[in-house]
């Protein structure tokens, strides 16, 4: 049986440098191999629904980017759940895929239900929430079943009916003769647009369509360790499917507000303090700014301009890997740019009795410096 790990490059057989055409065509080869309908292979169709998630996955531009970046635990943590994939006959599997058939020619099969439309939303949320994670309500307008037909577009008391033209399949054929033998037109029935049946008499509520829109507040769990522009999927709470087809998703656009003195790379966290001159020969306890609340942290005696200390661990949450982030301080030291006639006397005297040994250690200055121009 297939490992439920597997890197989905893998699974494909594609490098992780290939195009959207690559993709697709890896997934059609291995799908007309491991359908359960042309494979005698006992784990066929366990090795087929693997496939197919690979493929949902690495289609997409947004998942295949978090997959890229953080792994299967990115795609969980984001709200990502591969699909349910029923198995039908393998003509039904590519027209769900590529809407076509099995050998590449278009499908008719006449009015049947249709997938909702996807939703798209946005919500912003502070670092602090971020770091923490955080559930949110975020207001959406979507198209529902209509409750007064139920969802036929009919009055109450009445029923559609179907379509004569096109005896409810939806669509119409055209045959015509030329030179060049018959030719067959197929379209969309004109008298049902087709839906493939009539309402005599619409449903006042929702003018026939079966739908109408409904706002509502949507709760979103937003994973710890969200970064800015990540998007959360909501499966089936999009706009409804007509004639009673399944709903879209809604697609969740995190942005998240940077916080004041914090800037953040990946999972890691940078702040920059300032030590007074004498703070940064003596020694001082500073406060850190931090999404978790201020960090108090000892800054050594000798602390030079530049420094840099690291805190282990006090970054942000991570989404792939569950080991957070480090926070990186900065040192930046204020030198005094106005002194009394007194003050200079005092700063002239310490200089003349400090010497070289006081500044003893400091090797490292040019490097800082050569680093910092880097």
């Amino acid at each position: 049986m297939a490992t439920a790990e597997r890197d989905y490059y893998e699974i494909l057989g594609v490098g992780r440098g290939a195009s959207d055409g690559d993709i697709k065509k890896a997934f059609r080869r291995l799908a007309r191999e491991l359908h359960p309908d042309v494979s005698d292979a006992p784990d066929a169709q366990e090795r087929f629904r693997e496939i197919a998630e690979a493929y949902e996955v690495l289609s997409n531009p947004e998942t295949r980017e978090t997959y890229d970046r953080f792994g299967r635990a990115g795609l969980r943590n984001g709200g990502f759940a591969p699909g349910d994939f029923d198995l039908g006959n393998l003509s039904d599997i590519f027209s769900a895929f590529f809407g076509e058939g099995l050998f590449g020619q278009a499908t008719n099969r006449g009015a049947r239900p249709d997938r909702g439309a996807d939703v798209a939303a946005v919500v912003e949320i502070a670092l602090a929430d971020a770091f923490t994670g955080v559930t949110v309500d975020v207001p959406i307008r979507v198209a529902i079943t209509c409750d007064t037909c139920g969802g036929n577009g009919a009055a109450p008391g009445t029923t559609p009916v179907t379509c004569e033209t096109c005896g409810g399949a939806g669509r119409v054929q055209q045959v015509s003769q030329s030179v060049f033998g018959q030719f067959v037109r197929s379209g969309a029935c004109p008298r049902c647009g087709g839906a493939g049946r009539l309402v005599a008499t619409p449903c006042e509520r929702c003018d026939g369509v079966g739908r109408h829109l409904d706002d509502r507040a949507l709760s979103v769990d937003v994973p710890a360790g969200i970064h800015d522009g990540q998007r959360i999927r909501l499966r089936g709470e999009g706009h409804v499917g007509s004639l009673g087809g399944p709903a879209g998703d809604v697609f969740v656009q995190v942005r998240v507000r940077p916080q004041e003195g914090l800037e953040r790379d990946g999972d890691d966290l940078h702040a920059l303090v300032g030590l007074t001159m004498t703070q940064a020969a003596l020694g001082a306890s500073v406060q850190v700014p931090h999404p978790d609340g201020e960090v108090e942290l000892e800054m050594p005696a000798g602390t030079q301009p530049g420094d840099v200390r690291v805190v282990k661990g006090r970054g942000m949450p991570s989404l792939s890997s569950g080991r957070p982030g480090d926070l990186h301080v900065h040192v930046a030291v204020r030198v005094p740019r106005h002194l009394t006639a007194e003050q200079r006397t005092l700063v002239e005297q310490l200089e003349g009795v400090l010497g070289d040994d006081a500044y003893r250690g400091d090797d490292g200055f040019f490097e800082r410096l050569k680093s910092a121009f880097r």
